[in-house]
């Protein structure tokens, strides 16, 4: 504060606003992989973000909202992880044209934050020169800060800042530590030193001598690594221990699961029930009543039941990825993958798979050489994602007795669901063999894998994760699984007869069904079963969906739940078809789409399709056959 120049002496004070720093209209968040970019992006946004993909290309473009201190906003773009901005992937051609401004529909970032790890400097800093040189404000942060102190290390911020001509920023994404001086860089408060005229390196081993050389100068000593992680290593990553305690960790997993979601399920179950007998007392008997009902609300409720499983299983794969444990399991399956012909880099994408297979097929472009980045995407959909998980609980569940194979620490429906993810497996390490020693054959490329510090996963963090995969599977029953239902509705209702609805087996969808019986039949499927397989073309859980209606409506079953019906119409045979057919078809068309987008063409969603299918039959063709 000061005083008015024309001050009388009344005592007063006048106070000066300084006029705020413009927000800039977008800054980019960027850093090499396991940097822990993402878990600063999280922090600085919270849940205000969105997930989406840049137009044209199948890179992820992660988008979220930093309200500053003062009330301002500021946008932020999580751009993807890179160790450089030679445009040779697409992450980092999509990278290096957001940060020059080439992509007509993102701005250009009025400035960058640059996270590295600063217990991993020497290599993450050859990702600083190329950045810094665009002449964009940046703020370069070390993250991980407690490790770096806990384990030895040291560095002097005022020396690298001044060796890079850019603010430093010393942080701990996860606990929180430091966010302020980051907050203080958005809001234009953090002082910036003289900017250095830096060359673009393209050179990697110009590169890796010019980060060294900035260290040095900075006086960076790299911390050691932790005595209990060698320890860890020397037992999680032996050849033998190793993918033993890897299969008893997805036991316990998958046990855990089983044992702890049917009390959350049950309740789900019980809310559908009680919120529908409310809607139906509430609205006039009629068509309208008869589709919001029995159409929508137990179609979409059959399938939202399974949300407390599906989530159980996320929150599981979120801890052990952030705990530092699925890289170690990455370097275990490159074993076995590179038997079949694949590479270590096609872990990641198969193992996402598990979750979704339309990321896991776009996460294919960090390989470099095109026939192996076909060959992981022909084989990705056989891993069993979250959307086979509702149809294998809902039938292992009906046909198979909860019993203990081994004490309480496997049953026989946890045997099961490990047997499908294992057959779901087995078939893409043998369509691999078959590519790779064929149409797709190539040499062997060597696996190098940055391996994460162990650390206690944050509640924050698994907490978003699993908001994300809600949201992701709400949206899929509150869009394609509604609208099929829907449609669903209108096929079993029509034609009308004097004005009356038609039994099911006589209406549109019931002659549909029937005329597709004869395929089907010889796999222990019946017309119901025919119109589920079709309609889950669109998403593999909208079987469920689909029964759960045709159940309902079908006078010979509407007094029995799904499990019993199902357990009514299929044989032991076919019930253990069904659950192979899933396992080996590609039934989801988000899938088709992007593996033509990624090929750019139909020849190989054309192949795969096709393949799958013919697989899927054999293969519930021999099990209803197998079991009597």
């Amino acid at each position: 504060m000061s005083e008015c120049s024309d001050c009388k002496g009344c005592g007063s004070a006048a106070v000066i606003e300084l006029p705020r720093p413009v927000l800039p209209e977008a800054v980019a968040v960027i850093g090499p992989p396991n940097s822990g970019k993402t878990t600063l992006f999280n922090r600085l946004t919270g849940l205000r973000q969105k997930v989406a993909n840049f137009p044209g290309v199948t890179v992820e473009q992660h988008t979220g909202v930093a309200e500053l201190p003062d009330g301002r906003a500021v946008r932020l773009i999580d751009l993807p992880g890179v160790y450089s901005l030679s445009p040779r992937s697409e992450d980092e051609q999509v990278a290096f044209d957001v940060l020059t401004g080439a992509r007509t529909d993102t701005p250009k970032p009025g400035a960058v934050l640059l996270v590295l790890d600063s217990t991993n400097l020497a290599r993450h800093l050859m990702l600083a020169a190329p950045i810094l040189a665009l002449g964009v404000p940046t703020l370069v942060i070390l993250n991980m800060a407690d490790d770096l102190r806990n384990r030895g290390g040291k560095i002097d911020l005022p020396a690298l800042s001044a060796q890079l001509g850019a603010p430093v920023a010393l942080i701990a994404a996860r606990q929180g530590e430091g966010i302020d001086k980051v907050f203080d860089f958005l809001a234009g408060a953090m002082s910036k030193p003289a900017p250095r005229s830096l060359p673009v390196l393209q050179d990697v081993p110009k590169c890796r001598a010019w980060a060294g050389n900035v260290g040095s100068e900075a006086n960076y000593r790299a911390p050691l690594p932790p005595k209990w992680t060698r320890r860890l290593d020397s037992v999680l990553l032996h050849p033998v221990l190793g993918p033993v305690i890897f299969a008893m960790v997805v036991i316990l997993v998958f046990q855990t699961i089983f044992t702890y979601a049917n009390p959350l399920m049950d309740g789900v179950k019980w809310m559908f029930a009680v919120s529908g007998k409310w809607i139906a007392s509430a609205l006039p008997a009629g068509l309208i009543r008869d589709l919001l009902v029995n159409g929508v609300w137990k179609g979409v409720g059959s399938v939202i039941v399974f949300l407390p499983q599906v989530l159980l299983l996320f929150l599981f794969i979120g801890l052990l990825e952030d705990s530092g444990y699925l890289a170690r399991a990455a370097l275990i399956a490159d074993r076995t993958m590179a038997k079949v012909g694949l590479q270590g880099k096609a872990f990641i994408p198969l193992l996402s798979a598990y979750a979704c297979a339309v990321p896991a097929i776009m996460a294919t472009r960090t390989i470099e050489n095109k026939r192996d980045r076909i060959a992981t995407i022909l084989v990705a959909p056989f891993m069993t994602c979250s959307a086979r998980f509702p149809v294998y609980v809902l039938i292992v569940s009906a046909f198979i007795p909860n019993h203990n194979l081994l004490g309480s620490f496997l049953s026989a429906p946890t045997a099961a669901m490990l047997g499908l993810y294992l057959l779901g497996f087995l078939a893409a390490v043998f369509t691999a063999r078959v590519l790779k020693s064929s149409i797709l054959k190539t040499g062997r490329t060597p696996f190098l894998l940055e391996m994460p510090s162990y650390r206690w996963p944050t509640w924050q963090s698994i907490g978003l994760r699993l908001l994300d995969r809600s949201k992701v599977f709400l949206r899929r029953a509150g869009t394609v699984i509604l609208l099929v239902t829907v449609l669903l509705w209108v096929a079993s209702n029509v034609p009308f007869t004097n004005g009356q609805p038609p039994h099911i087996t006589d209406s549109v969808a019931g002659v549909i069904g029937r005329t597709i019986e004869p395929v089907i039949k010889p796999l222990g499927f019946n017309w119901k079963i025919g119109i589920g397989l079709l309609t889950s073309l669109a998403a593999r859980e909208t079987i469920i969906a689909t029964l759960g209606y045709i159940y309902s409506v079908d006078p010979d079953s509407n007094r029995q739940g799904l499990q019993q019906a199902l357990q009514h119409d299929l044989t032991p045979g076919g019930a253990f078809a069904l659950l192979v057919f899933f396992a080996f078809a590609m039934q989801c068309i988000s899938t088709i789409a992007v593996v033509r987008r990624e090929t750019g063409g139909w020849k190989w969603p054309v192949l795969q399709f096709t393949y799958m299918s013919v697989l899927a039959y054999a293969g519930a063709f021999v099990a209803n056959h197998l079991i009597r």
